[in-house]
Formats: C-alpha cells, structure tokens, sequence
C-alpha cells in the first residue's frame, strides 16, 4: 500500500460525518445517502492513487460522491418518473396540519430544489466549502455557483415562507 493510498484510506475516515451529510442533502433519504456513500467510498478507495496530495482530499471526495448521485440518477432514469416513492404513502391519512409541517422541513424544502441549486447550496451551506472548493467540485466557474447558490437560497427562503 502506498502512502498516498494510506492518506487516503486516514483522510475518508475522518470525512463519513460530511459524506453522510451531504449524501442525504443530494438524496433527500437516509438509506440513499447510506448506499451513495458507500459506492463514493469504493471507488475513492479503488482511485486513491489518482488523487492528488497537493489537492483538498474533501473536495476530491465531494466530486466523486456528486458523480456517483448522477450516475444513480441516470440508472434509475424512467423509473421514478412511472413508479411514485416510498415515502409518497407516508402520509396518506394524516392531518393536513402534519403534512404541512413536514412540508416545510428544510430536507423538504432542499429536496425541492433543482439538482444544481440543491448541490451548491450542500456543498456551501451544509458543508462549508469555499465557493471556489464548490466550483472546484461542481467543476463550474465561481460565479456559477454564485448564481446557484442565490437561487437556491431565495427559492428555500420562498418554500420556507420567511420572505
């Protein structure tokens, strides 16, 4: 084992709280999030010699995990546009006050959010990247995520009702 891989191997250990976190921010489900996470992990642990030493191992990571949520996304594809959620039967019965309220949960209201504005607003909001970091994963200019981030702030601020 390298040593590049051994930091790795360290560094992926110490960054499962902020996976986990922004996995569910992508996903809106906890055992999505838990699943992304895992297939973010092999394959960090299958290319860790393809990171670089002198690069954020975070932002690295971050990259990977965002692309491992497309590629489920593309996978599903048609599916989820046919077959309607789990947690659509959820609520079914409950009072409307109930509903409402979970309605205007924050992971309600993120889960809402186009792809690209959900993902900048986890990556600087949830997860604190700078915004060049978040470009850096987005691999998008900085006013890129500028502009999606304002987005999506306005729109959660909009959904939330604290306009």
């Amino acid at each position: 084992m390298t040593r590049v891989n051994d930091a790795v191997r360290h560094g992926l250990t110490e960054l499962l709280p902020r996976l986990r976190r922004l996995a569910r921010a992508l996903t809106g489900h906890a055992a999505d999030a838990d699943d992304l996470v895992q297939v973010a992990l092999e394959r960090a642990l299958a290319h860790g010699a393809q990171w670089r030493s002198d690069a954020r191992l975070d932002a690295w990571v971050f990259g990977i995990l965002r692309n491992a949520w497309r590629d489920e996304v593309r996978a599903r594809g048609r599916w989820q546009q046919v077959l309607a959620p789990e947690e659509a039967g959820l609520g079914v019965g409950e009072a409307s006050v109930e509903r409402h309220a979970e309605a205007l949960s924050l992971a309600a209201a993120l889960a809402q959010l186009p792809d690209e504005q959900r993902e900048a607003v986890a990556l600087v909001l949830v997860e604190g990247l700078s915004y060049a970091e978040a470009a850096e994963v987005l691999d998008v200019p900085v006013g890129t995520v500028t502009s999606r981030l304002a987005r999506g702030r306005a729109a959660l601020q909009r959904l939330l009702g604290e306009e």
